[in-house]
């Protein structure tokens, strides 16, 4: 259960939102670890008795983030003027939790949309938002079902899963968890891979969620899951119903311009050899970006960048943006 203290918080100086305070909460019970400890025959299990003494050592306790108030997403929307219904949601949960002794609450959310718009970035930029950590499940690559709960000790090679890697190895009681591509999941008639979703994104449920490895439960009610999909039809609808569905769009003309602009002062503002570049892209550059998905624009302006440091240009120029369809150079930069 949540602590009622309270402690100083500080995400990092690098962070754009400032989230001042941080309760504590008690992720597992020290004694149910204990008892599993005692019950294991000497000279076997040793990753099962490594992972046991290390959640004693560590202990239970984990930084559950809380917003002092509702963050200035001014910078978000500018960002991501495609994700606004997203962001919009966002805002509500922090809203309701600011000024009450309740823990942030963000109900589950799957971003549906083409490949290549954002939805992982937008992720990454909430889980910077909320002060909190993130962690990437990649349902495309996935070659077993436990990837997420963990498999079981007798197995070779058996270790806890992502949820449990995240909170109880992480600092965070609330982790952002990302899985990405959740249409992409492969079905399996031993094991759904999918499975362990059912509890976790259940609130009450996933109080107690038990990884296959470890076999103690732990809290996992306030990850904050973040998933993604190209294709809804491939997802089955009792998932679909545990979470809030926003339609991602591709980014109008107008939108990706946006983007491009924010991406490049971005990157700009980053780094120590930004100061030798103009602090805006001229609208032909801006033309040439915003004809890519957002996930291209960050390598070109990138390339950009680097072509005009070799050219000795003091703004980027389209031909320093790599030539779409055109052969890669080996070093990356000169095309």
């Amino acid at each position: 259960m949540p602590s009622s203290d309270v402690v100083p918080w500080s995400p990092g100086s690098e962070s754009a939102f400032r989230i001042p305070v941080a309760n504590v909460r008690q992720v597992f019970q020290p004694q149910e670890v204990e008892r599993k400890l005692g019950k294991l025959p000497d000279r076997e299990h040793e990753n099962l008795r490594a992972t046991y003494e290390r959640m004693l050592e560590r202990g239970p306790q984990r930084f559950q983030v809380k917003p002092s108030g509702v963050p200035d997403m001014a910078g978000l929307y500018g960002e991501m003027p495609n994700f606004t219904s997203a962001l919009d949601d966002i805002r509500r949960h922090v809203a309701l939790s600011q000024d009450s002794s309740d823990g942030l609450e963000v109900t589950p959310m799957l971003l549906l949309g083409p490949p290549g718009i954002g939805k992982t970035h937008f992720a990454r930029r909430v889980a910077d938002l909320l002060g909190t950590g993130m962690s990437l499940v990649p349902m495309s690559s996935m070659t077993a079902g436990w990837l997420l709960s963990g498999s079981s000790s007798q197995w070779k090679g058996a270790k806890p899963g992502r949820v449990f890697d995240a909170i109880v190895n992480g600092q965070y009681a609330n982790p952002v968890i990302v899985v990405d591509e959740i249409d992409k999941a492969s079905a399996d008639a031993q094991y759904d891979p999918l499975g362990a979703l059912y509890s976790l994104l259940e609130h009450d449920t996933a109080h107690s969620f038990v990884d296959e490895f470890a076999e103690v439960a732990i809290d996992a009610s306030q990850v904050i899951w973040v998933t993604t999909a190209n294709d809804a039809r491939a997802i089955p609808e009792p998932i679909m119903n545990r979470m809030n569905v926003f339609e991602i769009e591709a980014p109008t003309p107008e939108q990706a311009r946006d983007i491009a602009r924010q991406l490049y002062q971005g990157i700009r503002r980053d780094h120590d050899w930004g100061k030798h570049f103009s602090d805006q892209p001229s609208d032909d550059v801006l033309d040439v970006l915003s004809a890519l998905a957002p996930r291209e624009m960050r390598r070109a302006i990138m390339t950009g960048f680097g072509n005009a440091r070799l050219h000795s240009h003091v703004a980027v120029e389209v031909d320093d943006l790599p030539k779409s369809g055109g052969a890669r150079s080996r070093i990356g930069f000169l095309q």
